[in-house]
């Protein structure tokens, strides 16, 4: 592989031209085509094979023309104080707002809060209904401005009105952070480069690629039904992976200047060396991000596909483009140890230190991993125990989906929600429908009944509506209404006790009995989530073992990249329930309501944290492979690792902390809890699990750290990550390909 990606970087390098048009094409195509293609849809939150979708899907079979999909939303309405809403001028201002929420060609229907039952016990606040025909992402701006004009002339008018339910949603906003992560970036390539022009590149290519990734997931969004999270969230993985692996291949480049090579043949070595490395660190991102499919939640699936797709863009990018704009850069891009313009005078580089007699200094990293390799029972404990520590609040974990109950306070969806607390109980927020099949009973009218009074026998319902049938009379709706919130744990054992009930109903009338809607469905996800969790830790986990034992070729390596991966990802669990369920720091981090963790923030963050962690294996430990391979000692391997290594994957983890971090001022809560989780993981990963567990256990083994046995050598591909094939052809003075054919004869 060195050998081919070789030949690649060189190539790019003389066709630079050629190499930039292609791109910039590509870059143009996409943006054409986002900006041609229609709006996207909301995202299909389909779970195959769960109670919830049965239900649903058997809505739509038997209530045709209910648009079971379609937005909703709740206008509350709230008396001014010392009065009610039954009082003759507030009722009339109330049905003079349903009439005019009535007006409109996506809206379905409207349920006056008079004749709906819809007015509190102390009469104070009452609510409207509003359904419409399609969902909350595709409902017309004019409709949108029509239902918040009838709630501002509710309030001209004295009353206290709030709008809740998804006919609001928006198109979640990122924020200023993420410009200010991008800045972090910029800065840390600077000081790390020391030259604009080398700091500039891996910040042009990896807009370059998210700017391709994103605006295909834009033109692909109607036809796929991509949510707009989507696009947020391979923006995120696509600029942290972007920068990083043009960094790498960046800082390869300029210690072969360092070696004296000319530049087309430091571009080339660049791409063989840590080329490689880059595809592998890649492959096991994707790898980690597609195996997201085995949870068989398509909304998942599509998210990890386009992330996965965003991350291979960034890979090609970083094997071609970065070689080409090292072309076009010349002599602006210094070797490793010179100083450009930016930083004051040139000084002489390290070799050029030796040849003149002087002894060069040691680094940061050269220093630390000595003092590892000397102490690493010491570092060992003390790092696994700091994880420990950080990851025992994951075992309060506790999971749910988001609602309105955890929006911003400023938001009308939030007082809209807190309203209907106050009047009608926590669990107003959440109703649950039970949808009762009667199609195989011979009685459907008293199953029906039966199913309404088992429920309302149970513990923690403080209202059941009557059976809803349909025209053929074989299905009915039951609307149930907990005492609790619809994110508590209390709801969430009612939904099971209410299907429990229904089990033993069908066992009298052969009518099934189903529970659905937004709460069950939440309750559903997580569980199927849960369940997915340890398949896909063994799928994900067990195929890049794979990929890193032919890496490594080695054992115990990849072994310990697995374990330690997985004591980051706990620490990070255990971060994010400090924060977003117990309310640490939450006010630093913008959180102004704690709660459950998001359903999908476990497996999302191992898919993602994994093949993160991978990279910086990958790029962290070769080196030391390549140390090990050319005949230096176990431990002085680790040292001469970290000397080459260290300062790259610091610069390259707080880059990709900084982008992260750039995403928690997000309006939208799952993008924002994402944007820590994976900030706070890449931390303890980067610089305790890599930077400090991993150089001590390889100095705990010493040469068992490298063994494999001779069967399995045998049969594993040499991919020659090190570039050893490289290094024996430049020993020689000939070409790669001629030296190897030479081998062969």
């Amino acid at each position: 592989m060195a050998t081919f990606l070789y030949k690649l970087g060189r190539l790019a390098f003389r066709r630079r031209h050629f190499v930039a048009l292609i791109w910039v094409a590509l870059l143009t195509l996409a943006g054409v085509g986002a900006a041609s293609a229609p709006p996207a849809g909301n995202s299909s939150f389909s779970i195959p094979g769960t109670e919830a979708q049965k239900a649903f899907d058997l809505l739509e079979q038997r209530f045709p023309g209910a648009s079971a999909d379609g937005a909703t939303a709740r206008v509350v309405f709230k008396a001014p104080s010392g009065e009610k809403m039954t009082d003759a001028g507030n009722k009339a201002t109330v049905q003079k707002t349903v009439d005019e929420l009535t007006d409109g060609s996506e809206v379905a229907s409207v349920a006056d809060p008079y004749t709906g039952n819809a007015v509190s016990k102390d009469g104070t606040i009452a609510y409207a209904s509003v359904k419409y025909d399609v969902s909350g992402m595709e409902l017309e701006e004019s409709t949108k401005d029509a239902l918040e004009d009838a709630a501002q002339q509710a309030r001209d008018a004295g009353l206290t009105v709030e709008v809740g339910g998804d006919a609001l949603q928006a198109v979640p906003e990122t924020g200023a952070t993420e410009v200010i992560g991008i800045a972090v970036a910029a800065v840390v390539l600077v000081i790390t480069f020391g030259s604009l022009v080398a700091a500039g590149l891996p910040l042009l290519t990896a807009l370059i690629g998210v700017g391709i990734g994103v605006s295909s997931i834009t033109a692909l969004a109607s036809a796929l039904e991509l949510g707009s999270t989507t696009s947020i969230l391979a923006m995120m993985i696509g600029l942290a992976v972007g920068i990083d692996y043009a960094l790498f291949i960046v800082s390869r480049y300029r210690a072969e200047l360092a070696e004296g090579r000319e530049r087309e043949e430091a571009a080339g070595r660049a791409v063989g060396t840590a080329g490689s490395a880059v595809v592998f660190a890649g492959l096991t991102v994707v790898i980690a991000l597609v195996g997201l499919a085995v949870v068989n939640i398509p909304m998942l699936t599509k998210m990890g596909v386009a992330a996965a797709g965003t991350v291979a863009i960034a890979v090609l990018i970083a094997l071609t483009m970065i070689p080409a704009l090292l072309g076009y850069a010349g002599r602006r891009v210094k070797p490793a140890g010179a100083k450009g313009r930016l930083l004051g005078r040139s000084r002489k580089s390290e070799p050029e230190r030796e040849e003149a007699g002087g002894q060069p200094k040691a680094n940061l990293g050269t220093r630390w991993a000595s003092f590892v390799v000397r102490r690493p029972l010491a570092v060992l404990l003390l790092g696994v125990i700091g994880l420990g520590a950080a990851a025992v609040p994951a075992a309060s974990l506790e999971l749910g989906l988001p609602d309105d109950g955890s929006q911003p306070t400023s938001t009308t969806q939030r007082r809209a929600y807190d309203l209907l607390s106050e009047g009608f109980g926590p669990g107003f927020n959440g109703p649950l429908m039970v949808v009762v099949d009667a199609k195989g009973s011979n009685a459907p009218k008293d199953a029906f009944d039966d199913v309404a009074g088992e429920i309302k026998g149970l513990d923690g319902v403080v209202a059941v509506t009557p059976p809803a049938p349909n025209k053929g009379g074989d299905t009915a709706t039951i609307t149930v209404v907990p005492d609790s919130k619809p994110s508590s744990v209390q709801t969430e054992d009612l939904v099971h006790a209410i299907r429990d009930a229904g089990g033993d109903v069908e066992a009298k009338t052969g009518a099934e009995t189903l529970v659905t809607g937004s709460t069950a469905m939440n309750i559903d996800v997580s569980e199927k989530l849960n369940d997915a969790l340890v398949p896909y830790l063994v799928l994900v986990v067990g195929l890049a073992f794979l990929l890193l034992i032919v890496v490594f070729r080695s054992i115990l390596v990849p072994l310990k990249a697995a374990l330690g991966f997985l004591l980051s990802v706990m620490a990070a669990l255990g971060a994010v329930v400090a924060v977003f369920q117990w309310g640490w720091l939450s006010g630093l981090m913008g959180v102004e309501e704690t709660g459950p963790v998001m359903s999908m923030m476990p497996i999302f963050m191992v898919g993602v944290v994994f093949g993160l962690a991978m990279d910086y294996e990958v790029f962290l430990v070769t080196r030391m492979r390549e140390a090990f391979v050319h005949g230096e000692k176990p431990n002085q391997a680790v040292v001469t690792g970290f000397k080459h290594g260290a300062r790259v994957v610091t610069a390259a983890a707080v880059i990709m902390m900084a982008v992260f971090a750039g995403f928690i001022g997000s309006s939208e809560s799952m993008v924002k809890m994402i944007g820590f989780g994976l900030a706070i993981a890449v931390f303890f990963d980067a610089f305790v699990v890599r930077m400090a567990i991993v150089p001590a256990v390889l100095a705990l083994l010493g040469k068992k750290a490298w063994w494999l046995p001779k069967w399995l050598d045998r049969a594993l591909p040499n991919v020659d990550v090190e570039g050893e094939g490289l290094r024996t052809a430049g020993e020689r003075g000939s070409d790669p390909d001629e030296d190897r054919e030479l081998v062969r004869a």
